[in-house]
């Protein structure tokens, strides 16, 4: 890749990492492991993590706590619905290999794989990356999908425009060909880009191929 796209790919994944701490790409199945429930409320780690607290409803890097009862929860992770008592864990799990959906892109005359998809139902323009930790996307592309920034995580970015503070988010759904994935992470820049970057929180739940100018993604997790 080169060009402006190119200074976005190579910067904002490693700035994240180092300047926030918070956040990094999902890879393959997630495990969960149920530490406490306060009232409503859930304490999960999330591959090892300290716990984190959710409450019903709430998303976190892949997983979402659906319900509360009694000394049990119902989470999703990964798109897989899972019971949890306390002290369990569980781990999300790959589709069988009968059923991947699968998704074909052809390369461009400088060797960019450009691809339309969807993001919460809207459709948005990606460039593949893979050199991106995230779905990455300018502020006004957020906008227009109507994403919450007020509540979401932020950290410090290095840019092609220079040092930048970027948000967090969690991506209901993304659509690429015939793959849907559900709860994906995201960072919002502040500034406009050119196109959305399909990142490895995408791309990790995937099976890349390619041969020559075409590549194939098969989903491998939800």
């Amino acid at each position: 890749m080169g060009g402006e796209q190119s200074r976005y790919c190579k910067t904002l994944p490693l700035a994240l990492l180092l300047a926030s701490g918070l956040w990094s790409a999902q890879t393959f199945a997630t495990e969960v492991g149920l530490a406490g429930i306060l009232g409503s409320k859930a304490m999960l780690t999330i591959d090892g993590s300290a716990p984190r607290t959710l409450t019903v409803g709430q998303s976190y890097n892949g997983v979402k706590l659906l319900a509360v009862q009694g000394d049990s929860v119902q989470v999703e992770i990964d798109g897989n619905r899972r019971s949890l008592r306390i002290g369990q864990n569980a781990v999300g799990v790959a589709s069988s290999a009968s059923d991947n959906a699968r998704a074909t892109l052809t390369a461009d005359v400088q060797g960019h794989f450009q691809t339309t998809g969807s993001i919460n139902g809207l459709p948005v323009r990606f460039l593949v990356d893979t050199g991106a930790s995230l779905i990455s996307m300018g502020a006004s592309d957020a906008r227009r999908l109507g994403l919450d920034l007020s509540r979401a995580e932020t950290g410090m970015a290095g840019t092609a425009n220079g040092v930048v503070q970027v948000h967090k988010v969690m991506l209901t759904t993304v659509k690429v060909g015939g793959i849907t994935l559900h709860n994906v992470a995201a960072s919002v820049l502040p500034h406009d880009m050119p196109y959305l970057l399909l990142g490895m929180s995408f791309l990790n739940r995937t099976k890349m191929e390619r041969t020559g100018d075409t590549m194939t993604l098969i989903q491998q997790y939800k």
